[in-house]
């Protein structure tokens, strides 16, 4: 599932034909569900009006093909009911959704934080663990609490530590649904049972991510390995501070998407900007043909 950019015209406007451009691209490659508003999606700095026109303008795209989940980051309990009422008004078939922002909540408040939200909603939800930039763990105990509600469903696992993917297994089984959260650790995480991939450079390079999940599941791991081992320099450019910038100007590589981010974001500039082109460039240079082996993996 591809967590997408939100794509701006120079003029800081909502740029809905290239987002378009890039929903399609993810649709034909094989992904199962888009994700909108994440960190990716520059979603601190949308206004609820545009949160709803991008919503429902990637129901229209995507025509019932593949689910559209919203993400919810906010920093009160009400806000956050709200922001999954009006998704689900919106349109959304899922959340994804971080724990408070800027409080740093203890187990106990993030527990009810979600419970409360969860209760409010019939959407299914996706809890995003991420402790090592949002300062909040979800724990295997507070898992224990959560899953007591049928809508909490799944886990974007993104505590960069492979193993949790086996401790959430042994402890959960088939009830929490396992997607790596992290780039630079998703073909490790599969391997180990991980359901899916919450995907960022997926972004701009939609057919190689697919081909990457797709050859796990087919059990043609040292093909999978292959790519992911060409994709790596890539993938690292997600486990970064500039992981917006760098990834659009992967996009504009590969077609799909322009620089432009919304202030104070800026575009990479200077010897910044000049090593991930360079990164950006050795890896289109020597990009897979991975429709050798697709239509293939289609028919198993």
């Amino acid at each position: 599932m591809p967590a997408v950019t939100t794509k701006f015209t120079e003029y800081d406007r909502l740029d809905l034909k290239l987002f378009g451009l890039n929903i399609e691209a993810q649709i034909d490659a094989g992904a199962h569900g888009i994700i909108l508003g994440g960190t990716l999606g520059e979603a601190s700095t949308l206004l609820e009006e545009e949160k709803s026109e991008l919503l429902q303008e990637a129901r229209r795209i995507a025509l019932g093909r593949v689910p559209v989940i919203m993400n919810v980051a906010e920093q009160s309990t009400r806000g956050a009911i709200q922001a999954a009422e009006r998704a689900e008004a919106d349109g959304a078939q899922g959340l994804m959704m971080l724990p408070p922002m800027r409080y740093k909540a203890d187990a106990r408040e993030t527990v009810t934080y979600f419970t409360e939200v969860a209760r409010s909603t019939e959407l299914p939800i996706m809890v995003y663990n991420n402790p090592v930039d949002y300062g909040v763990e979800v724990t295997l105990s507070m898992f224990d609490e959560l899953l007591r509600l049928p809508t909490i469903q799944a886990v974007k696992e993104s505590t960069r530590d492979v193993s949790n993917v086996t401790r959430l297994r042994n402890n959960f089984g088939d009830r929490l649904k396992i997607l790596s959260g992290v780039d630079t650790l998703a073909m490790e995480s599969l391997l180990m049972g991980a359901d899916g991939w919450v995907a960022g450079l997926v972004c701009a390079f939609p057919k190689e991510t697919v081909a990457i999940y797709e050859l796990i599941q087919a059990e043609r791991f040292e093909e999978a390995r292959a790519i992911y081992s060409w994709f790596l320099p890539l993938l690292e450019l997600d486990i970064n501070s500039k992981l917006v910038q760098n990834i659009k100007l992967a996009e504009v590589a590969t077609g799909l998407g322009s620089e432009y981010v919304r202030a104070p974001r800026l575009p990479l500039a200077g010897m910044e900007r000049e090593n991930v082109l360079k990164i950006i460039q050795e890896g289109v240079a020597t990009r897979p043909n991975v429709l050798n082996y697709l239509p293939n993996m289609k028919k198993q």
